[in-house]
C-alpha cells in the first residue's frame, strides 16, 4: 500500500491499531526518514494516547498511557541484545502493546512478533508500507481494506495462504 502523507501514515496505523491488544509486539523497520516513528504515533493515538509522541531513540523507549499501554523501544544504536540490556527491555513488554522501530538489531532476542512493518521511500512524499504476520486472522481482516497485504506461510500449516 501507498501513503502520500504523514496524515495517511498515521490514519493506516490508527487501523491497525484497533485490531491489537496487550501483549502483541509490532515490529516497525525501514530507512531512516520513511516514517516509522510517525506510524507509531498514529498506531498510539487510536490507543488513546494523549502524550506526545516521539522517536526514542535516545533513551531506547517510552511507555504511554493509553488503553491499553503502549510502549515504543527504538532499537538503533544497538548491535545485537544481552542477557543484561534484555532485562532493561522486558518491562516494556508488560501489559502493553509494544512497537519495536529497528527490530533487526535485536535479532531473535525479542518476543514473537504478531505484526511487521516496513515502511520504504518511493519518493520524497510517498511511503510503501508492506505489512507482514503470521497470525493469518489478523492479516486477513487487515486485507480486506488493503489487499497488499500478506502473511507468511507457516510451516506445515496448509490452512494459510500468502496474499499479495
Amino acid at each position: 500500500m501507498l501513503s502520500s502523507s504523514p496524515e495517511e501514515t498515521e490514519a493506516l496505523a490508527g487501523r491497525i491499531a484497533q485490531e491489537l491488544r496487550v501483549g502483541d509486539v509490532v515490529t516497525v523497520a525501514g530507512e531512516l526518514g520513511a516514517g516509522k516513528t510517525i506510524f507509531v504515533r498514529g498506531a498510539c493515538r487510536a490507543l488513546g494516547v494523549t502524550a506526545p509522541v516521539t522517536s526514542p531513540t535516545y533513551t531506547i523507549g517510552h511507555r504511554y498511557e493509553g488503553e491499553p499501554d503502549v510502549s515504543h523501544l527504538d532499537l538503533y544504536r544497538f548491535t545485537g541484545v544481552s542477557a543484561a540490556e534484555w532485562g532493561d527491555l522486558e518491562p516494556y513488554f508488560e501489559a502493553a502493546i509494544v512497537f519495536v522501530e529497528w527490530p533487526e538489531a535485536a535479532g531473535s532476542a525479542l518476543p514473537a512478533a504478531r505484526l511487521h512493518v516496513r515502511l520504504e521511500h518511493v519518493d520524497p512524499t510517498t511511503r510503501s508500507i508492506r505489512l507482514d504476520g503470521a497470525d493469518a486472522r489478523l492479516v486477513e481482516r487487515l486485507g480486506r481494506a488493503d489487499p497488499g497485504v500478506r502473511h507468511r506461510n507457516r510451516p506445515g500449516d496448509e490452512r494459510t495462504r500468502r496474499r499479495r
